[in-house]
């Protein structure tokens, strides 16, 4: 059975360990959290690719470190992140639920006012490390939407199962799902 799966992304290569989700069904587990060079990486590619824009966007947690190398390497000074949890310091926060592959239960996801009116008006990027449904770039475009902004772009590392078909997102390369033997599904 195998319990790993290799890819390469930007010049960089990972073996990724196999999950299961199901006792059918498995997803090859992508973190970028603490991996400074493929972040980097990643990072400099989807800089080349996204659309101009204003503003990025993303929700936490693994999308931050991503959009924080971007944010870095265009020399933009700010960027904004949905939180799983309403935080203290947070004025007149707005939210949206959220069903994630990765998550067991629902989560929401919030931005503040000041947040939200950063967005208003603005043409936004959403980043994301995977996009494999799509729920949690949808739950953050209805926050931006909300808000007054206009999703110009949704950019990911991988574009996982049936997400690299979808016209509407930017990717650098494609992760397939796996069947419970770890054997690549292809569709």
């Amino acid at each position: 059975m195998k319990k790993t799966y290799r890819i390469t992304i930007a010049g960089v290569e990972r073996e990724l360990p196999l999950c299961s989700i199901n006792e059918d069904l498995k997803i090859a587990a992508f973190v970028i959290l603490g991996d400074v060079e493929l972040t980097s990486a990643c990072a400099a590619e989807l800089v080349k690719r996204i659309p101009e824009h204003d503003i990025m966007i993303t929700a936490e947690a693994k999308g931050i470190p991503l959009i924080h190398e971007m944010a870095r390497q265009m020399g933009v000074n700010r960027y904004l992140v949905a939180r799983k949890a309403e935080k203290l310091y947070m004025v007149d926060p707005i939210n949206v639920e959220v069903q994630s592959i990765t998550t067991a239960r629902k989560q929401t996801l919030y931005i503040d006012k000041n947040d939200a009116m950063a967005l208003q008006g603005k043409r936004v990027v959403i980043i994301d490390d995977v996009i494999s449904t799509g729920e949690s770039i949808f739950a953050v475009e209805k926050l931006v939407k909300m808000s007054g902004g206009t999703v110009v772009g949704k950019a990911a590392i991988l574009a996982e199962g049936d997400a690299k078909y979808r016209e509407d997102i930017i990717y650098l390369e494609y992760l397939p799902l796996f069947n419970k033997d770890g054997e690549a599904i292809e569709n």
